[in-house]
């Protein structure tokens, strides 16, 4: 039996791919590598190229290889896309995340892990966020990763496929120097205050300095990859139980922008010169994760609690590999 995997080739999916087949899971990579990179996929994967968007190659993977489960990465995910070109995002994620759900449940793959987003938040008036904080997704985005989690709900109740939706926040950091994150764009801060350092961009922006935060700047909560990647498996294997659950991840603190640019000086030796911007529209003063629920009852425990660890290992890879994975010379063991 294998896992299959959507979006494996990118830089969540490739992660969890390499502690699956660490584990001694056999893993079938699915990926039209808009985004991702062939390099990033461990060699012991079978690696698919094909779109969600075609149901026929969707249904062709689970009848070609023995699919137990999946986890879905696959996805657009930025969520000021979302905002420009909404149809992208409310109609593209959530057909492709249909065609997947009906391939399985068609070819009795009863296990489902969705990677789902702390934008289903929007603008809390809690914090730290809970399973039960109020969802009032914050982009379109967010709302096609709700509408997928109620898809999800539904599969549950009337074919018995069970399901973890696992709500993450700002995933950072690299799960080894010969693999890390490389986006094109780079949309978030942990990268890009990295290329600064490499002397790759000018200066880093700060949307804004006016937030009510302690140095005015955003707070967010930031959660190693490896991590997430363990709460992936775990969460993979309580749905044995035949149980369907909802989790947050983060490490349950929050840097602000400048604290981030700060531990990055630190770690870096560099200068990383810094200036401030406007807002951005629809920034969160503070996005922190209440996370107890998963430690309590899956044991889950990050390995990389602070955010010099988490720096350090980005750091590293982007050293090794200022060009990302130009730089890499074959799909890693």
């Amino acid at each position: 039996m294998s896992t299959l995997v959507t979006g494996g080739a990118g830089y969540i999916g490739s992660t969890v791919v390499r502690e699956l087949i660490r584990q001694g899971e056999d893993v079938v990579v699915f990926d039209n590598l808009s985004q991702g990179h062939r390099k990033a996929v461990h060699q012991d994967a079978t690696l698919v190229v094909g779109d969600l968007a075609d149901a026929g190659a969707v249904d062709s993977v689970f009848r070609t290889y023995d699919i137990d489960a999946i986890m879905h990465f696959a996805s657009h995910t930025l969520v000021g896309e979302s905002m420009e070109e909404p149809f992208l995002y409310l109609d593209t994620n959530i057909r492709c995340g249909l065609n997947l759900m009906r391939a399985a449940v068609e070819h009795d793959a009863d296990r489902f892990i969705l990677s789902s987003t702390a934008n289903l938040f929007g603008l809390p008036d809690e914090m730290p966020i809970t399973e039960e904080t109020s969802i009032d997704p914050g982009s379109p985005y967010g709302e096609s990763k709700r509408i997928l989690e109620r898809y999800l709900h539904w599969l549950d109740r009337t074919r018995g496929m069970t399901f973890a939706a696992l709500r993450y926040f700002n995933a950072a950091g690299a799960a080894g120097p010969d693999h890390g994150e490389d986006h094109d764009p780079e949309t978030h801060l942990i990268p890009i205050v990295l290329e600064v350092a490499l002397g790759q961009r000018d200066e880093i922006v700060i949307f804004g300095d006016d937030y009510d935060t302690p140095d005015g700047t955003c707070v967010r909560d930031y959660i190693h990859v490896r991590d997430l990647a363990q709460a992936h498996i775990l969460a993979l294997r309580a749905l044995k139980d035949g149980k369907s659950r909802v989790y947050n991840l983060g490490n349950g603190n929050g840097y602000s922008v400048r604290e981030v640019i700060e531990t990055a000086r630190e770690v870096t030796g560099r200068e990383i010169p810094a200036r401030v911007g406007d807002r951005r529209p629809g920034d969160p003063a503070t996005l922190i994760a209440d996370a107890q629920r998963i430690r309590d009852e899956l044991g889950w425990d990050p390995q990389f609690p602070t955010l010099s660890d988490i720096i350090s290992t980005a750091w590293d890879w982007h050293v090794k590999h200022p060009d990302g994975y130009a730089s890499v010379s074959e799909r890693p063991s």
